[in-house]
């Protein structure tokens, strides 16, 4: 394996963001974990379980009574949250701040709750102006926490017929009328950060592909597109224009079709004009089938270089919980890493180096065999420099790149540990399923 360090290719993009973080109950000692991986980002959706728990995050948990004055910061219950916020910034994580509710699975067999289209879209957006206010400029006893991303809503494209949708009882024009007033009145308050959305459900029938059968989305895969194409549509039509600083959007397919899914995203965003806007995949995971297994985080750090490789601005794993089926970081008895973790710990080694290198004869999605995927990073200058390499299949041979290494291995009994140094011309061995990280 040959790797050019003449000359940077790119910066290492935060492709290890999460979906939450590992709190028990109100407990977040094991918050260092993030720390250690250097994620870079906490998306803050479903935040607490069901109904956010009742006091996390959702709009409907920080503002309780709708009637209520939203300029009066007695409405406001902003507690809880507020400790979610500061262990976060403590740990070093920045939040990407979804507006909205929790997802509402239950809602066939008891009703929805916080899924119905607010009343007065207006004050609903005003509401959300003073928590930015709180969170961003110490409104109400608050902070300054400088939260940049704020994401309007999740999933409205859930399910076609809105009674069967666990996110948005509405139709799809309301939402976009949502959008619209929203997105108008917190850019004109704070034209600086970033405002966008939806958080769509994903791309599935672009390539009339199967989704995994654990992936928690609707099969009515038309509609999600059709929703796509006909908001772009909305928020560019005058008299309707609305700002979208970033687009969010799921997938729980493999890695080829999320890196087709990044090309399309991208490609009708440009279409439509938001050539500045980024393309945020904030909801994935390759198989919770894999929940705890080594070759979860072979899965796992693969997408994470190929998307790298990908016009896909910054990815956040779903999730990082310790409760959830999805969160496959973290063992939720022990409260310490599954090997999952260590692909997030890895990556994030190349995160802080800054910038990334070519690696020769690799595929445009960082392939350097059928099964394994290689990321090479340094500083500027590339006087501190690591590889990393993630192998999908069995034991697999390779060179050492040129110079002296650190070699750290990920395998059955291994959690990314030292295996002592190796040098450039000999040969290194990939455990199956594992990975190694190589630092000079």
């Amino acid at each position: 394996m040959k790797i050019n360090f003449n000359s940077p290719i790119g910066t290492i993009k935060p492709m290890h963001a999460v979906n939450n973080a590992p709190m028990f109950w109100t407990f977040c000692d094991t918050f260092h974990y993030l720390t250690e991986a250097h994620i870079p980002y906490a998306r803050l959706h479903d935040t607490g379980g069901l109904l956010g728990g009742g006091i996390f995050v959702d709009v409907a948990n920080i503002f309780p009574l709708f009637h209520a004055d939203p300029t009066d910061p007695s409405n406001y219950e902003f507690g809880f949250t507020d400790h979610l916020l500061r262990e976060l910034d403590t740990a070093g994580v920045k939040p990407f701040y979804r507006l909205g509710c929790t997802i509402e699975n239950y809602h066939p067999s008891i009703g929805p709750r916080r899924s119905i289209p607010p009343s007065d879209p207006h004050k609903w957006a005003v509401i959300c102006e003073h928590i930015i206010r709180h969170y961003n400029e110490g409104w109400a006893n608050g902070y300054r926490l400088g939260i940049e991303y704020w994401e309007i809503w999740n999933e409205p494209d859930n399910e076609p017929v809105a009674a069967e949708n666990p996110m948005w009882k509405g139709t799809m024009e309301e939402f976009f009328t949502f959008y619209e007033i929203t997105a108008n009145h917190l850019k004109g308050c704070f034209p600086h950060l970033k405002i966008g959305g939806y958080a769509s459900c994903g791309f599935y029938s672009v390539l009339n592909t199967e989704v995994a059968s654990h992936a928690n989305v609707s099969p009515r895969f038309d509609y999600f597109v059709e929703f796509f194409e006909k908001f772009l549509t909305h928020i560019t039509t005058d008299g309707h224009k609305a700002p979208l600083d970033f687009f969010s959007w799921h997938s729980y397919a493999g890695i080829n079709e999320n890196v087709a899914f990044a090309a399309y995203a991208r490609g009708m965003l440009d279409k439509f004009g938001f050539t500045e806007a980024e393309s945020i995949l904030n909801e994935w995971n390759p198989g919770i089938h894999r929940r705890g297994m080594l070759s979860d985080a072979a899965h796992i750090g693969s997408m994470m270089v190929a998307l790298q490789h990908t016009s896909v601005d910054l990815l956040m794993y779903y999730d990082a919980t310790l409760e959830s089926s999805y969160g496959g970081m973290f063992n939720p008895l022990t409260r310490t890493p599954f090997k999952a973790y260590y692909a997030f710990f890895g990556f994030g080694r190349l995160y802080e180096l800054g910038y990334q290198y070519p690696v020769e004869g690799a595929e445009s999605d960082g392939r350097i065999s059928d099964t394994v995927y290689a990321l090479a990073a340094g500083n500027a200058d590339a006087s501190a420099r690591a590889v990393l390499l993630f192998n999908l299949g069995g034991e697999t041979v390779l060179t050492v790149p040129e110079g002296e290494w650190r070699l750290s291995v990920l395998d059955e009994s291994r959690d990314l540990a030292p295996a002592g140094t190796v040098r450039g011309g000999e040969t290194m061995t990939i455990p199956a399923e594992g990975a190694l990280l190589l630092e000079a």
